[in-house]
């Protein structure tokens, strides 16, 4: 079973900045993709960011919704089997449950997806 723990949610005002982390743990071998998703009220959850492994140490391509391109930055952390999303800049339409999901190899030959059990970031004055 591998679990992850989402941190780093809350309160920001537009023009600030806010840092969400995901950690994964139990038995993991290695880790394939990383992202983050989120979901508004009333709408369907939609993709905000994805970094790929690049390798076995390092981090490797990354993809962002048109939305938050130039603006959020996900980064990866192999050793500590930790995900990062830097918020800058974040807009009111950035409200929403932010939800952190990795493509994890348990075994040699088993990938599971895994999703954090969400956190709420709201954007406003």
């Amino acid at each position: 079973q591998v679990q992850l723990v989402e941190s780093g949610g809350g309160l920001v005002q537009p023009g600030g900045s806010l840092r969400l982390s995901c950690a994964a743990s139990g038995s993991i071998f290695s880790i394939s993709t990383m992202g983050w998703y989120r979901q508004a009220p009333g709408k369907q959850r939609e993709l905000v960011a994805t970094i790929t492994s690049g390798g076995i140490t390092s981090g490797g391509s990354t993809n962002y919704a048109d939305s938050v391109k130039g603006r959020f930055t996900i980064s990866r952390d192999n050793a500590k089997n930790t995900v990062y999303l830097q918020m800058s800049s974040p807009k009111p339409e950035d409200t929403a449950v932010y939800y952190c999901n990795m493509v994890v190899r348990t075994t040699t030959v088993r990938l599971v997806d895994y999703w954090g059990k969400g956190t709420l970031v709201t954007v406003s004055s």
